[in-house]
Order: C-alpha cells, then sequence, then structure tokens
C-alpha cells in the first residue's frame, strides 16, 4: 500500500525525484497516523526525519508502508470520544509565539493552536492556557526557553501531555505527563529552562465541568 502521489507519465517510478509537496503529504499522513495512535511520538520523529531527507519516490514509499491511505485513516483532528469538538475555530486568534523579555504575555481563552508554538522569556515570563484552546493537528508542540525567567503552561486533563524539556539551575515539571481521552490532541512541551522554569499543571476546562453538569443532570432525573 502506498501513500505517494503518482508522477506525471511514469506512475510509481521508483528513481522520480520527490518534491516539496510530496514530501509534505506523506508528513501530513505521518501526523494523522501519530493522532490515531498507530504511531509513537518518538517513531514520527524519525520517520519526519527521514521523509524530509528523501530524494525519490523509492525514499519515501517505505516510510508509509505500514500505514492506512488517505481517506481510510481517522481525520487530522476528529472530535474526542466523549463529545469535544478540538477541530479549529473560525475567527478565533492563531498565536505561532509568546514573547516575554522583561515583561509577561497571555495567550489565554479560545484560540486556535499551531502544529508549532515557541515561547521565550528573558527576564519575563508568560502564560500558555489550552483549557479552551482549539488545535490545527493532532499533535501539538510547544518549545519553551527561559532565562530568569519562566512560564506556566496550562492544559485540560482529557488531552495526553509529554513533558521533555531540560532545567539548568532551574526546572521543567513533568508530573502534567500521560494519557487523555481516545480522541483528544496531544501536547509535546520541549525546551530550555536556564535560571527559570516551566510548570505544566493539568485542570478542568469549562468544556469538561459543562459535561460533568449534564451527566449529573441526567443522573438526578
Amino acid at each position: 500500500m502506498t501513500n505517494l502521489p503518482e508522477p506525471a507519465g511514469t506512475p510509481g517510478t521508483p528513481e522520480m525525484r520527490a518534491g516539496d509537496a510530496d514530501r509534505e503529504r506523506v508528513a501530513q499522513v505521518l501526523r494523522e497516523a501519530a493522532g490515531d495512535g498507530r504511531l509513537t511520538l518518538a517513531e514520527l520523529d524519525e520517520r519526519l526525519d527521514a521523509v524530509y531527507a528523501a530524494k525519490t519516490y523509492g525514499d519515501l514509499e517505505p516510510i508509509t508502508r505500514d500505514l492506512p491511505s488517505p481517506g481510510t485513516a481517522a481525520p487530522p483532528m476528529p472530535a474526542g470520544a466523549a463529545g469535544a469538538d478540538w477541530r479549529p475555530l473560525e475567527g478565533a486568534p492563531t498565536w505561532k509565539t509568546g514573547i516575554g523579555i522583561m515583561s509577561g504575555f497571555n495567550r489565554t481563552g479560545v484560540w486556535n493552536v499551531p502544529r508549532r508554538f515557541r515561547a521565550f522569556a528573558f527576564w519575563g515570563g508568560g502564560k500558555i492556557d489550552l483549557r479552551e484552546a482549539r488545535f490545527d493537528e493532532p499533535v501539538t508542540t510547544i518549545r519553551a526557553f527561559a532565562i530568569m525567567g519562566g512560564f506556566e503552561v496550562i492544559v485540560p486533563d482529557d488531552i495526553t501531555v509529554h513533558v521533555k524539556g531540560l532545567g539548568i539551575m532551574g526546572g521543567f515539571d513533568n508530573r502534567a505527563s500521560g494519557p487523555g481521552a481516545p480522541g483528544a490532541p496531544t501536547v509535546v512541551v520541549k525546551g530550555l529552562a536556564f535560571w527559570g522554569g516551566v510548570g505544566v499543571k493539568r485542570r478542568r476546562s469549562s468544556r469538561q465541568k459543562r459535561r460533568e453538569k449534564e451527566l449529573k443532570r441526567s443522573q438526578d432525573d
């Protein structure tokens, strides 16, 4: 089974040079597979490196040989098993960065989170609140660099979280790492804290609170 586009004139020729669009199409298949639980994050990183290093169709084909073709896998961002809708919301802001240099920033409320979010703090800090956020893709990576500063990252209870940052005379709190609900997005927090800290905490979202109230009402009835 292959997920590659057919080259014009000579379909399936392994020697055909791959273009950026071909590599990106295969990369999207891998991201969807990671969101479905078919690949671990380590496998995703390893295969993405192979995708962007590929020069021909023959290099690309083995990377997705054991994965479903597009159209048979789950959509990039399905609603969660408990009814949560994680898909991007039209009209909501999208922030790709947060910078706090002798100051601070807030990324809170309803906003669309991109595949990669970068945060930098120097003698400052920031708050990245994902409780009401929507996600562009199944796997989101937050790269946080805190130098004599710090970040507070708040994630809802029902998403999967992996904290992989390094603290040097500082700290990266990984106690929030753990699995989430089926169909929920995955957030990976990486980076460096030097004389600073990055705290990652789980909190209930308003969506979860509403579901709990609805469940309680149904049980009372």
